[in-house]
């Protein structure tokens, strides 16, 4: 079976039926057939094969013969024309003779796990595949939609490279499980500056990053029906993890007319007997929230009346802008049991180094069964990147290159201000102002702008513009009315001043185009001129000239 082959033939069939992705999500729907927005588009997209039960329901629906869709020698008929498998070109890769000796029925498949079913990652999904199909077509892509320093030009500390290139030759081998006792007593003295209780280095792990670290505190608490606790919107990678893991994700409200704060009464009307934890993301992705004490407060004492356990990703705890400071929620939790994440990819601009760390804190006895499975999972995986972990102590210690970055002056810093003013200078959009990280998620006027599909959206966008963003369903928000993206390319036209009545700022009210939508697509667009130098070079913005015949929408640009 060729995925290649399936993809073809199923966009082929459904060019035939004159039907859309979305109509087969509907039929899907009534059909009782587990099969979502982002299931099809892999699909479509040739990137993945359908269990049976959903290819024989995609060959039922389209009208066509399964085995054809398959990929193997068949008749079907394709708007009630018989079409001969045999005039379809078979690329290499097709069954050969002594394979189909066995009967179709009989012949074994092989599908994914069904534990993926609930799995979404739309930081790197669909819209993301279809960006990568565009550029090996030679079409570039301006690169909104994932916190990726490097290519929009920022460097890792000179020092840290220097480091770690003295310190080769002696990371060959493995670590130990944990990683470096450089690496964790470098960490833990961190935990001590930010008031993190009761840690030692045996409550340090370092990871290839948080992601794989987030993976595993999941895998090694979780049993199928426990509940956590995550954010809405969310790192979707959170949810992913829960779900994964045996356990189900449910997502509490940040109040997006609250700075983003955490809805403190939907999280407590959420909690039943089988949650276990709760899921705090501060500085916030998307939405560069940073929660004040008194929030993180209210968050301990729901988990301190509930017995929960708390999970704390902190990975921005260091690009916090406006003189204000990050408070770990580990410090304000002595009684209760703690695992706060952090690393180095964002601070110091090494997100492909891979270097992230987890540590345990609080009351560790009424976790010690948990643990012991953290530690098992660990070992299993033998040692996190040795490199990586040897630039740890450099890293963390004397000056922090990032600071340059996020006081006024500073790029980071500037180019928050300079994206929040743009945004909210088009009427139908608003954006609350980021505090940490170089997110920012603004909302649509959905009804101005006639946007029903938030996924479709940012495919128009790509289509039209070339620019990726991420739409705020890849981030577990509950309605097709935000987007996510990264403030990091330089703007080559920074505005004088953050006044909303400057000269600048008047002349960013032509940045976009805020006109009605009546798109057929269901999708709005936000029309700008900008000039990509070599993909991530310097963005320059043009007060737009936009063609009269095109609808506006939705823009960013980072």
């Amino acid at each position: 079976m060729s995925v290649s082959v399936f993809a073809e033939r199923l966009r082929n069939a459904m060019n035939s039926r004159e039907l859309k992705q979305v109509d087969l999500v509907h039929a899907a729907e009534r059909r009782g057939v587990k099969m979502g927005k982002s299931h099809i588009s892999q699909y479509v997209a040739g990137k993945t094969m359908p269990r049976e039960d959903v290819l024989l329901f995609l060959a039922d629906e389209l009208d066509v013969d399964a085995n054809w869709l398959r990929g193997q020698s068949s008749e079907t008929k394709l708007n009630s024309d018989a079409q001969p498998a045999s005039h379809i070109d078979t690329p290499s890769g097709a069954p050969t003779s002594a394979e189909t000796e066995i009967p179709a029925a009989r012949r074994r498949t092989f599908g994914k796990s069904h534990k993926l079913d609930d799995v979404l990652y739309d930081v790197r999904g669909p819209v993301v595949d279809e960006a990568a199909r565009m550029e090996q077509a030679g079409t570039h892509v301006l690169k909104l939609n994932i916190g990726n320093p490097a290519p929009f030009g920022f460097r890792t500390p000179d020092e840290v490279v220097y480091d770690m290139a003295q310190q080769l030759p002696e990371t060959e081998g493995y670590s130990a499980s944990k990683g470096l006792f450089s690496a964790r007593k470098a960490i833990m003295q961190y935990a001590q500056l930010k008031n993190i209780p009761n840690v030692t280095i045996e409550d340090i792990y370092t990871g290839n990053g948080v992601s794989e670290l987030i993976n595993l505190s999941m895998s090694a608490l979780l049993d199928s029906g426990d509940e956590v606790l995550v954010p809405s919107p969310d790192y979707p990678l959170w949810t992913a993890c829960v779900n994964l893991a045996g356990g189900t994700a449910v997502h509490y409200l940040c109040d997006e007319k609250s700075d983003w704060y955490p809805d403190i009464d939907d999280m407590r009307k959420k909690i039943t007997d089988r949650t276990v934890a709760i899921v705090l993301i501060n500085p916030n992705n998307p939405t560069g929230a940073l929660y004040p004490k008194e929030v993180l407060q209210q968050i301990v004492d729901l988990a301190r009346e509930h017995q929960l356990m708390i999970f704390s990703d902190e990975i921005y705890d260091r690009l916090v802008m406006d003189g204000l400071e990050h408070i770990s929620i580990a410090s304000m939790a002595p009684d209760l049991f703690c695992v706060t994440f952090s690393g180095l990819s964002k601070s110091h601009m090494i997100a492909g180094y891979r270097v992230g760390w987890m540590i345990l804190s609080g009351n560790k006895a009424i976790a010690k069964d948990y643990i012991e499975g953290i530690n098992m999972l660990t070992n299993m995986r033998i040692c996190s990147n040795v490199p990586a972990q040897s630039i740890v102590q450099t890293a963390l210690g004397g000056h922090q290159s990032v600071h340059d970055y996020i006081v006024p002056g500073g790029r980071i810093h500037d180019q928050r201000d300079y994206i929040y003013d743009a945004l909210n200078s088009i009427p139908g959009i608003t954006a609350v102002k980021p505090k940490a990280a170089f997110y920012i998620f603004p909302k649509i006027d959905i009804k101005k702008f006639n946007v029903h599909d938030d996924e479709q959206f940012a495919l128009d966008l790509l289509h039209d513009k070339r620019i990726l963003i991420t739409r705020g369903g890849g981030f577990n928000w509950h309605e097709p009315d935000h987007f996510r993206i990264v403030y990091a390319s330089k703007c080559s036209r920074m505005p004088p001043t953050s006044s909303p009545t400057s000269s600048a700022t008047t002349g960013r009210a032509d940045f976009f185009n805020a006109g009605e939508s009546t798109n057929a697509h269901s999708s709005a667009y936000l029309y700008m001129n900008i000039d990509v130098d070599e993909l991530y070079g310097t963005v320059t913005i043009d007060a737009p000239r936009l063609s009269a015949n095109l609808h506006p929408i939705v823009d960013v640009i980072d």
